[in-house]
């Protein structure tokens, strides 16, 4: 299955939470950038509010693309413990890292609301969607925090995600709804035509619209 765009991919992640229209107890959740533009749609074809949850990746030492983990605006994190202890990761390198990140997330954040507060999460029912997962990282930390905020309900929706993953997330949250998990795996980008950067205007643009 190829997606036109984030947006056909919306639609039809949408078709698979349809039990969820117009539900006054739940929220749908996007992760920036490119998460939003797909949750966007959700919460347009299903009638829900439509917020942000803002993760960041944690680089390891030298290799900045390599995931040690994930933190959230917030604070709550999740780390790959067998990779921390594989690199050697110090703890001041850790905390360090943290710190930075969980600043350029909660500047985002602020970015993106345009100084609307976020919505309560308490006692709702989350569906935290991005436009696909990889490693699942941030995905992982946004989860955390959901459960942090007190969601009584965590809903994982994605367009696609490599098998191990999907696994992965399904035993931390109450439900996962997935369009396709192919094997073998490459990166989110093959499945979509058009998988264009998503720039910060149209994230503000569709959180205050």
């Amino acid at each position: 299955m190829i997606f036109q765009d984030r947006r056909d991919a919306g639609r039809r992640l949408a078709e698979l939470l349809t039990e969820y229209k117009e539900n006054k107890d739940a929220i749908v959740i996007g992760l920036p950038r490119g998460g939003v533009i797909v949750a966007a749609e959700v919460a347009k074809q299903l009638k829900l509010p439509l917020d942000i949850l803002c993760p960041r990746k944690l680089g390891a030492p030298y290799q900045p693309e390599l995931a040690i983990g994930a933190v959230t605006e917030t604070g709550e994190g999740i780390f790959n413990e067998d990779l921390l202890a594989a690199l050697g990761v110090t703890n001041s390198y850790l905390q360090n890292i943290i710190n930075k990140e969980k600043q350029v997330a909660q500047q985002r954040a602020k970015l993106y609301r345009n100084g609307r507060p976020p919505l309560n999460l308490e006692n709702k029912i989350t569906i935290l969607i991005d436009d696909g997962l990889a490693t699942g990282a941030t995905m992982k930390a946004a989860l955390a925090t959901a459960k942090a905020l007190g969601a009584a309900k965590i809903v994982v929706a994605i367009p696609v995600a490599p098998v191990d993953t999907l696994e992965e997330i399904r035993f931390m949250v109450d439900e996962v709804k997935c369009l396709q998990a192919p094997y073998p795996f490459h990166a989110v980008g093959a499945f979509y035509t058009d998988f264009s950067q998503t720039e910060d205007d149209e994230v503000i643009k569709l959180l205050c619209s």
